[in-house]
């Protein structure tokens, strides 16, 4: 009995985890907190605004919204759900998913380093 108990318990597990797939990605999502070689860094001083978000679209469409710029391109998930490639200008940057659920996300890219999202519920 406690062998299947905790068979349940490690598929429940391991449903939660790959829950992240780009359907809880879809949305808009603030930039808060900015890191860089282990020190953090000020997003007004960086983006020259506060207000700097990235809008995910079911159909694979991106927005990143900086103060009143915005930028059009496309977004893609790898197979795996552990990086997030966004293509602007036919330009694809790739960023490292750290960390990701419904509200909160962390991505890493080399030049930029570590950015940390809130999900924004409009």
């Amino acid at each position: 009995m406690k062998k299947i108990a905790f068979l349940a318990l490690i598929m429940l597990a391991s449903l939660s985890i790959q829950a992240q797939t780009s359907k809880e990605l879809v949305g808009k999502w603030q930039l808060v907190k900015l890191t860089k070689n282990g020190k953090e860094k000020d997003i007004k001083e960086k983006f020259k605004s506060d207000q700097v978000f990235q809008v995910f679209n079911e159909d694979g469409k991106f927005t990143g919204i900086v103060g009143d710029k915005t930028t059009n391109g496309k977004w893609k998930l790898s197979k795996k759900n552990d990086v997030l490639t966004v293509t602007v200008n036919l330009i694809p940057v790739k960023f490292q998913i750290e960390y990701f659920d419904s509200q909160k996300r962390v991505i890493t890219q080399d030049q930029l380093g570590t950015l940390e999202y809130k999900k924004v519920n409009n």
